[in-house]
């Protein structure tokens, strides 16, 4: 190939990327409910019809929902009680809450706009509703946190990144990597957001805080010896999520 082509290419490339950059700031915005700035692609409303759309399918691949109405509607009451009492209910988000009917999987979580799940392998380990409470308000605040939605703009921009160092100078498998150990990092701090706005919705809410900690514990047990160290995880290890929930409940004064 000759030295004109290659100019070419690199300079292709340098469009590409700078677009990648000036799109990404153009979208950037700052987060009302937790004062971040943001990188967002999505509206809300695009936000809320996706996990409308994912949340049938989510269901599914545990199970299906779990086959109690007493049981469904105690975690009703208990996330709508978060959600009515806290910023989450003026926000545009359309908030369920399902109980998953997997009784080995013990995990909960939140799809963008407001479709919160939770295994029933975890419920019946919670040992109280001020425990629950704790689950719940973490995974609103991965809601509130707008944290699916960076994850989505994250995506792009990094796609985008690696087509134009393809281009450029055949290095795209490099900025992909990177890529995705940025996403990796900011699921960390998706995390720690969510614990840290978890407590406060709990406080809030008039349930006791601490209590969060335990769900920590008993997320450490359940995850056994075994569990993957911090670095290779995209969740932060419990006995560092409980050092945060301890300096959030001294900072919200629960």
């Amino acid at each position: 190939m000759g030295r004109s082509s290659w100019k070419i290419r690199i300079l292709i490339g340098l469009a590409i990327v700078a677009f990648a950059f000036f799109k990404k700031c153009a979208n950037t915005e700052e987060n009302p409910y937790t004062g971040k700035d943001q990188a967002i692609s999505l509206s809300t409303e695009e936000e809320i019809a996706i996990g409308l759309q994912s949340a049938p399918q989510m269901a599914q691949e545990y199970g299906g929902l779990y086959p109690d109405d007493r049981m469904q509607a105690y975690v009703d009451m208990v996330g709508n009680k978060l959600v009515d009492n806290t910023v989450a209910r003026d926000t545009p988000y359309q908030y369920d809450f399902h109980l998953l009917a997997d009784p080995q999987t013990v995990n909960a979580f939140a799809l963008p706009g407001g479709q919160i799940f939770i295994t029933y392998a975890l419920l019946s380990k919670l040992e109280n509703e001020d425990q629950l409470a704790g689950v719940l308000g973490h995974e609103v605040g991965h809601v509130l946190g707008r944290h699916s939605a960076e994850r989505i703009a994250n995506s792009d921009f990094w796609q985008t990144l690696a087509q134009g160092a393809s281009v450029g100078a055949d290095a795209g498998g490099l900025v992909a990597g990177i890529g995705q150990n940025v996403l990796l990092g900011n699921g960390r701090g998706d995390e720690l957001e969510s614990d840290d706005l978890g407590v406060r919705f709990m406080i809030k809410a008039g349930y006791n805080p601490r209590e969060m900690i335990q769900v920590m514990e008993i997320l450490k047990a359940a995850a056994g010896p075994n569990r993957a160290p911090e670095f290779k995880s995209t969740h932060p290890d419990p006995d560092n999520r409980i050092e945060k929930i301890e300096e959030a409940i001294v900072k919200y004064g629960g």
